[in-house]
């Protein structure tokens, strides 16, 4: 994946943050996936730590996911494909998914017209890497 602008990071760490939130367990191993994906994808030499608190303000004060699909529905279907890997990590970290959780990833493959055949395939295959 190239590298991304501070603004493209803290809004997809925002949804990133929003995806551990939906089962009302944000533990600690998924604050260190999302600081770990904006250290590894961003083009600014920015403290991760102060670009997740952006993210996770931004996300406190917003509830529509379009404001974060945007930047990811209109960059390549790899880099969707990344995304979505990420976003099941953190889904699968607690070792359970819950409908809210599902329902989400479905719905967010509709907004960045990504399908849900790649969708399912990615999440099985980050589940057999756990």
């Amino acid at each position: 994946m190239s590298k991304l602008n501070k603004e493209e990071i803290v809004k997809i760490a925002a949804l990133m943050i929003h995806a551990s939130k939906l089962d009302e367990h944000f533990t600690e191993k998924e604050k260190k996936l999302v600081i770990n994906f904006v250290k590894n994808n961003c083009s600014e030499n920015s403290d991760e730590l102060n670009i997740f608190q952006e993210a996770e303000k931004l996300e406190n004060n917003t509830n529509q996911l379009l404001n974060y699909t945007r930047i990811i529905k209109e960059k390549s279907n790899e880099f969707k494909s990344e995304i979505i890997e990420e976003l099941w990590k953190i889904i699968i970290s607690d070792e359970k998914e819950d409908e809210y959780e599902s329902n989400f990833m479905r719905r967010l493959c509709g907004l960045i017209y990504f399908s849900d055949k790649s969708c399912g395939e990615i999440k099985l295959r980050v589940k057999n890497k756990n």
